[in-house]
């Protein structure tokens, strides 16, 4: 009886430490450099982008003002948000991209495709996916099609409780959370009461 489930476990170890040891983007400015947090026992998903500069140098995801109000948002102490194994942190990119004009590039379009299914197969015990910014809506709810960021947070209701969208919790969106102010009122009880729920079970 318990085969599969380990046969399971041996093919995620097999997958996690392929995709640590992954040189698709070997042309990078700083080098791949894969980072993200994931575990079987995972319940809630957050699924960002790409490593910003701060976060390839430290190994750590969202170690940098933007993990500091993503987890203000969620409601959990440092502790919890990286030692907790039923937290996951899956970008769309899992190496930093580097810089252009407008701030970080874009994600690596080789990086989803080679092991986004493989990785989120495995999580078969998801209760919250979180669904922050551009490149990880279309991934995640494509037929969204060219809404706004703005439009696909605020519009987004009926993939609730299951999932959520939100901005980048970066600073460079001070100036959205103060347009709207409705989020921060509205959804992040919400999102608050959700988390504290799935942990406590």
């Amino acid at each position: 009886m318990e085969q599969p489930e380990q046969d399971a476990e041996v093919d995620f170890a097999t997958t996690l430490a392929n995709v640590r040891a992954c040189t698709l983007c070997a042309g990078l400015p700083l080098g791949p450099k894969p980072i993200l947090q994931v575990d079987p026992r995972a319940r809630i998903l957050i699924a960002g982008q790409a490593p910003g500069r701060i976060t390839h140098h430290k190994g750590i995801p969202f170690d940098d003002p933007s993990g500091d109000r993503l987890r203000d948002w969620l409601g959990v102490d440092r502790e919890t948000f990286y030692g907790d194994p039923r937290i996951a942190i899956i970008p769309l990119g899992f190496c930093f991209p580097g810089t252009g004009k407008g701030g970080d590039l874009p994600p690596r379009p080789e990086c989803a495709p080679a092991w986004r299914s493989k990785l989120l197969g495995a999580l078969d015990s998801l209760e919250l996916t979180l669904i922050i910014g551009r490149y990880a809506i279309d991934w995640h709810q494509p037929s969204l099609g060219k809404a706004t960021v703005t439009e696909a947070v605020r519009n987004a209701d009926d993939l609730w409780p299951k999932a959520m969208i939100l901005p980048h919790p970066s600073p460079r969106n001070n100036r959205w959370l103060k347009t709207n102010l409705w989020f921060e009122s509205e959804r992040l009880p919400k999102l608050k009461a959700q988390v504290e729920t799935i942990l406590a079970n």
